[in-house]
């Protein structure tokens, strides 16, 4: 049940953000996977956390790099994020799963499973990161901001969106890896 109603929810949200009602623009999103996605309900699109999590305001300025980085930390968590985009967009379930903490508040496994699956059966979805920036680091937690553009292509109809926007997605360590523990989204407002 809850996830024919995540699937709804996800498909109303696609059709909204077609429509690109400027009211709707203007109101700040949470998303994950990845970002121009679902309101909401917890999953790989919106994994329903509370915007008071993240360091710093999403609403404009500038973004500055955390300066207490160690250089192989700072690697590792780069190279998980990348790796969380390409498996998104390879629709590489397992390996997607695989960088998702066990242990987040936000989301469950099973959840963002059982999402997965249904997105990719209806959508082509991909998304490219652009200004990926570590914006605060200790040694559990880093938050990692990045400017997102996500396409979705429905499968049956063809018709496509390309929402961007941006989203600080939050990493703890577990058991020794940078994990994605959650993820905060606001949307652009479109350009007319």
């Amino acid at each position: 049940m809850k996830k024919r109603s995540l699937l709804l929810l996800f498909s109303s949200i696609l059709l909204i953000l077609g429509a690109c009602s400027k009211e709707e623009d203007k109101q700040s999103n949470q998303g994950s996977i990845d970002d121009g996605e679902a309101v909401g309900g917890y999953g790989s699109i919106d994994h329903g956390v509370d915007e008071k999590g993240v360091g710093f305001n999403m609403a404009g300025g500038t973004i500055e790099e955390a300066q207490n980085i160690p250089a192989e930390e700072k690697t590792e968590i780069l190279d998980t994020f990348q790796s969380y985009i390409d498996a998104f967009n390879h629709k590489d379930i397992d390996a997607y799963i695989s960088l998702l903490s066990p242990k987040s508040e936000s989301f469950t496994i099973e959840d963002e499973r059982a999402l997965l699956e249904e997105t990719f059966k209806e959508y082509n979805v991909t998304r490219e990161a652009t200004d990926v920036t570590i914006v605060k680091y200790n040694e559990n937690e880093a938050q990692l901001f990045a400017k997102l553009k996500t396409t979705f292509k429905q499968i049956e109809s063809g018709l496509e969106t390309k929402p961007t926007g941006r989203q600080v997605t939050v990493f703890k360590k577990t058991d020794g890896q940078w994990k994605v523990d959650s993820i905060y989204y606001i949307g652009d407002e479109e350009k007319k």
